[in-house]
């Protein structure tokens, strides 16, 4: 979602992709705005109900029987809409598996997503899904349950030649209040000025296929975000896009819950159970993100 690394410590979210839109830019439109839906894996079975752990659930989440889920769309591949206007991924598939273990519904609120943080310190969401990169500063307004690791990667247009290390001048895109633009690219704009060099232009979006779409349409000379985004934007383009140097600044991605929440209890212990049960592996596989997995989640796992 993947500030420098949205803080995904400096991750954050990058780069989506027409994934969730199947953009015009990708079947040769001159428009910016992409459209329409995305096929996507099929979606993992569902997971069985563990007593002992559902008992752990906040009283009034357990009588609500749903988990109030607020996500930003899209995400791709993480969190995004198939064609039929589904929201699916493999952020989906995994909380799905975590409310079923919880014997909660899983409800999806789509939300802008500087506002899922607030909504779940207002009560208004349950949990974050959004492809939060858990940071030290996130963690002084909620709590994070990490589930996946993952890092920034810079894709370009096929044939350039950018460097993320040497890209002083050159014109980024992002999506808005990620890690990306918030602390990876000002931290390379102060070794640029610093070296006398002019900044890198740094063109946020609303969203991160329209960030995807102004590399593609030469409005932008690069992008940065989240590894999986990157990798996905990447194969979603049909060799419009190609990486652009190797991953770096791994961190976490965690769920977002309300501080001191029992809540966050209750989804660690979900997810240790999918983690042993073998549940967590074949939904990361079926996205193909076996390289992000994890072996233990934690609660507040910031490195940064």
């Amino acid at each position: 979602m993947f500030g420098g690394i949205q803080d995904r410590n400096k991750l954050w979210r990058i780069a989506a992709v027409f994934a969730a839109t199947g953009a015009l830019a990708l079947s040769g439109c001159s428009s910016s705005e992409p459209s329409g839906g995305e096929e996507s894996p099929t979606a993992a079975a569902p997971a069985d109900k563990v007593e002992e752990i559902a008992n752990t659930v906040p009283e009034a989440i357990k009588a609500s029987g749903k988990l109030i889920v607020g996500v930003n769309i899209p995400y791709a591949p993480n969190e995004f809409k198939d064609e039929a206007g589904k929201i699916v991924g493999f952020d989906v598939d995994l909380m799905n598996a975590v409310a079923g273990t919880l014997g909660l519904t899983p409800e999806y609120r789509e939300s802008d997503f500087a506002k899922i943080i607030p909504s779940i310190q207002g009560g208004t969401f349950n949990v974050g899904m959004s492809s939060f990169t858990d940071s030290k500063e996130r963690e002084q307004q909620v709590d994070f349950v990490t589930y996946f690791s993952a890092g920034t990667l810079w894709a370009q247009p096929a044939g350039d030649a950018i460097d993320p290390e040497n890209a002083c001048g050159k014109k980024v895109a992002v999506q808005a209040t990620t890690v990306q633009e918030t602390e990876e690219l000002p931290a390379r704009n102060t070794k640029c000025t610093d070296a006398g060099q002019p900044p890198i232009e740094i063109i946020p979006f609303d969203s991160q296929d329209a960030a995807t779409n102004a590399v593609v349409l030469g409005q932008a000379d690069a992008m940065s975000a989240d590894s999986p985004v990157t990798l996905y934007a990447i194969k979603q383009t049909n060799g419009k896009l190609e990486q652009a140097g190797e991953t770096f600044d791994s961190a976490p991605y965690g769920w977002p819950v309300e501080k001191e929440s029992p809540l966050a209890q209750s989804l660690l212990q979900a997810l240790e159970h999918l983690i042993e049960s073998g549940k967590y592996k074949e939904i990361a596989a079926n996205w193909g993100l076996e390289e992000g997995m994890i072996d233990k989640p934690v609660i507040n796992g910031a490195v940064s």
